[in-house]
């Protein structure tokens, strides 16, 4: 599915436009391009800061976050890569622990695109956004670079970094088949491509059939490898600032890659983990336009829970405290197995497009999952004439809608 932006800001708009013009319009996996347009920028991959490389399929953003904390947490500064974004381009590229300006965005954009069309490359999207994101890593001093797995990881476009300081395997499930493949086993195998010699890769504990394919990717290309519950275990000491059970493992395994490359002291890290903050995972709404439309006393709480896994760990939260949910799911997304863990645990049911998104028909899940369909967040929320606690969840995307409704942007 094409990833796609958009931007207040006319100059970073403008560039926007151009990835359109120039790219396949879709991801498709392959080192080839990146590394010719990245040549042609002088491979400013090769220039980076110590680089912690995080890859899975839930819990690589949050992993991110608490690096980042303690990181800071030392008095040091980190570039900071991921996405997808929520609301603005720009949260995908943290320079030296701020998110970059449109100022500086649209010539960086522009000068990467400029010389992808001048030889005729033809990068993606996730591709181009990479090289401007190692471009600007590059030229601005900082004590570490993190970096999160696009897609996959083995020919995902970050994986031109030949020689990271540790590299974290979150938590791995069946997502995004049409590149992967079909089983864990071949999920695993993409992932574990990130593996470097000489490199810790730490990881979290799988399903066997995935472990084995870690630990052969690891055998093979001499990395050194530690996996949770054999080489460490989940640190009960730590205190992680997300909210959520399953997040103690993601810290844990943050906590795990820094004492691996020996990186900050304890103390950063214990207070770092404690002080993270990362959008859109149980996120509490602060009182804005979108929190407004409900009666007082009511909550808003996002989550992007986007496959069952991550699904089925949210549904573990929602034992305790179930909700009113307004879901939208896109179209590519595993449907029946996100509701069947999360609809026990609903007051009700809203299906909801992704906007801007191809997305799941909500009509027919409205139907199948005894629920009531709505065109929009504001739609969905009008019924509510008493104090009431919703959750908006199935899809980053939709995330992002509720911040940039609610005028919450993340920072």
């Amino acid at each position: 599915m094409a990833d796609h932006a958009r931007s207040d800001d006319a100059g970073v708009q403008a560039q926007l436009d151009r990835f359109a013009q120039l790219s396949p319009g879709r991801d498709i996996l392959g080192l080839e391009r990146i590394i010719e347009l990245l040549a042609h920028l002088g491979n400013p991959h090769d220039h980076l800061p110590p680089v912690f490389h995080v890859a899975g399929t839930n819990g690589k953003g949050s992993t991110c976050a608490f690096l980042r904390a303690a990181i800071e947490a030392n008095s040091q500064t980190a570039h900071v890569y991921t996405s997808p974004h929520l609301v603005r381009f720009n949260e995908r590229i943290r320079i030296a622990g701020k998110l970059i300006e449109d100022a500086d965005l649209a010539p960086l954009l522009g000068e990467v695109l400029d010389v992808a069309e001048a030889h005729d490359i033809g990068p993606s999207f996730f591709e181009a956004t990479t090289a401007a994101a190692f471009l600007a890593f590059s030229r601005t001093p900082a004590d570490a670079c993190i970096v999160e797995v696009g897609l996959g990881g083995r020919l995902d476009a970050t994986n031109v970094i030949a020689r990271p300081i540790a590299c974290g395997i979150a938590q791995l499930g069946v997502d995004h088949q049409a590149f992967l493949g079909e089983t864990l086993e071949h999920m695993a195998t993409e992932k574990a491509g990130i593996a470097k010699h000489g490199v810790p890769l730490i990881v979290l504990s799988q399903a066997p059939e995935a472990l084995h394919r870690i630990e052969q990717a690891a055998i093979d290309i001499g990395a050194p490898l530690l996996i949770e519950g054999r080489g460490w275990q989940i640190d009960q000491s730590l205190n992680p600032g997300l909210s959520g059970t399953h997040q103690r493992r993601n810290a844990s395994l943050a906590a795990t890659m820094l004492r691996a490359a020996n990186f900050v002291p304890e103390a950063a890290i214990q207070t770092g983990i404690a002080q993270a903050r990362w959008p859109a995972r149980l996120q509490r709404l602060n009182h804005g336009p979108l929190v407004a439309l409900l009666p007082t006393g009511s909550t808003i709480t996002i989550d992007g829970a986007h496959n069952p896994a991550a699904a089925t760990a949210l549904a573990r939260e929602l034992s305790a405290a179930p909700r009113h949910l307004i879901i939208g799911i896109l179209a590519n997304k595993d449907a029946d197995n996100i509701l069947a863990a999360l609809s026990p645990h609903a007051l009700s049911l809203t299906f909801i497009e992704v906007p801007h998104h191809p997305s799941a028909d909500t009509a027919a899940l409205a139907t199948k999952w005894h629920g009531t369909a709505a065109a929009n967040l504001p739609t969905a929320l009008a019924p509510f004439r008493a104090p009431a606690d919703v959750l908006v969840v199935g899809s980053l995307y939709l995330a992002g809608e509720a911040l940039r409704i609610n005028r919450q942007l993340p920072d």
